[in-house]
Parts: structure tokens; C-alpha cells; sequence
């Protein structure tokens, strides 16, 4: 029986049927001994693996209704009935409803973002901040969106600081000239708000230098120059 170490690793590498039938004989005793254990382990493998189907299929079932009840619903939200988007009418579900009692889905996660929005406008801001904040997207302009709203909801409570840190993480993400100087302008207001004007001055610049052609560049130019007056820089 002969094994042959390799000058790289270290390792022994089996060469010969001598040495691969005594792995295997160790092996068997090795399963032999702990034969609970191994099929425990093996039996919550399977369970595991059965359960995660069971959902993915509970999940896809339910998705085509719960997209049915946001389709309906959405008419509502759009006409800015927002009590009837809310809670629904008609024999329809509501934003709410869907949201809860589809979880798992895409029209359950994008019921939040819309009952975040409807709850923002009829000034429930904890109640907005609370399904904004369940709502995730991958595309680049609604998740950072939904991070501006949380941020304007704080605002709308008089907590700056947390306004602030959602406000930086809509300007900090993905970038772009057409929302990201909205983000930022929003950031200037709310560092105001939290007597950080250095902080805010630095924003303003920041629309001014990284986006000079946008929309927003007259006011942050303005509202620069009105802060450092009374800071007197």
C-alpha cells in the first residue's frame, strides 16, 4: 500500500486499489458506527430540500391571485382614492390585505411600496415608514425612491438625522443625473433642518459640480448662497 505526498499541498493522494478499498472499508465502519446520525443528517437534508418545493409552489400559486388583487386595486391608487386603495371596495382587497396576506410574493412586496406611499400622503407616517422599509426592488430607480420616502417621512416627523441617512442612501445608489439632484437637494434640507449647515453647503455643491445640467442647480446655487451668508463663509 503505497501513498504519495504532494510537494504543493501536502496532501496524500491514494494511488493504488489497495489504499482506495481500505478508505472504503473505513468508510463503512465509520457509517456503521454513526448510522443515527448519518440518516438524521440525511433524512433533514430531504425535509429541508421537501419543504423549500412545498413553499416555492405555495408561493407561485398564490402569486396569480395576489396579482389579480393588485391590479385591481391599483385604478384606485392611481385616481388618489387612497382609502378605497387602502382598504379596498367593492369586494376587492386593499393595499393592506394584499400586502399581509400574500407575503412571499412580488404583488405582496409591491403592495407595500404603494400602501407605503398612500399612508405618506394621508400623513400615517409610521405606518409608511413600516411597509416602505418591507418593500425591496433590484431596479435602480424604485429602490431608491422608496428609500426617499422613508426619508421624507422622517422629515415629516421632525427627525432630521434619520431623514438624513435615507436620504443619502437614495443619492448614494445608482447614480443618476435625472433623481439623483432631487435626492440630494432633499439631503440639503434636511442637514438644514439638523443645524448642519457645512454638511448642507456640501450637498448644494455637490448638485452644482456632479450634475450641471440639471433642473436643480439654480435653487442649490441659491440656497448655497443664502447659507453661507449665515454662516458667514
Amino acid at each position: 500500500m503505497s501513498k504519495k505526498n504532494t510537494a504543493e499541498s501536502g496532501f496524500e493522494i491514494i494511488e493504488t486499489p489497495e489504499a482506495l478499498a481500505g478508505q472504503i472499508n473505513k468508510a463503512e465502519v465509520f457509517f456503521l458506527k454513526n448510522r443515527k446520525v448519518v440518516l438524521g443528517i440525511g433524512g433533514a437534508i430531504l425535509l429541508a430540500i421537501a419543504a423549500f418545493a412545498g413553499y416555492r409552489f405555495y408561493i407561485d400559486s398564490q402569486e396569480g391571485t395576489a396579482q389579480n388583487a393588485l391590479s385591481s386595486v391599483v385604478y384606485d391608487f392611481e385616481a388618489d382614492s387612497l382609502q378605497k386603495a387602502l382598504n379596498g371596495s367593492g369586494g376587492n382587497e386593499g393595499l393592506l390585505s394584499i400586502a399581509d396576506s400574500y407575503k412571499g410574493t412580488d404583488a405582496s412586496n409591491l403592495a407595500n411600496f404603494y400602501a407605503g406611499v398612500a399612508l405618506l400622503k394621508q400623513g400615517k407616517y409610521d405606518d409608511a415608514i413600516s411597509h416602505l422599509k418591507s418593500f425591496s426592488s433590484s431596479d435602480l430607480l424604485v429602490h431608491a425612491r422608496a428609500q426617499s420616502l422613508i426619508g421624507d417621512a422622517y422629515l415629516e416627523k421632525n427627525e432630521a438625522g434619520e431623514a438624513i441617512s435615507y436620504y443619502k442612501k437614495a443619492a448614494d445608489y445608482e447614480k443618476n443625473e435625472y433623481f439623483t439632484p432631487v435626492y440630494l437637494m432633499k439631503l440639503a434640507l434636511a442637514e438644514e433642518k439638523a443645524n448642519q449647515a457645512g454638511d448642507a453647503v456640501a450637498t448644494y455643491k455637490r448638485v452644482i459640480e456632479e450634475f450641471p445640467l440639471s433642473s436643480e442647480v439654480v435653487n442649490a446655487k441659491k440656497y448655497m448662497g443664502l447659507l453661507e451668508g449665515q454662516v458667514g463663509k
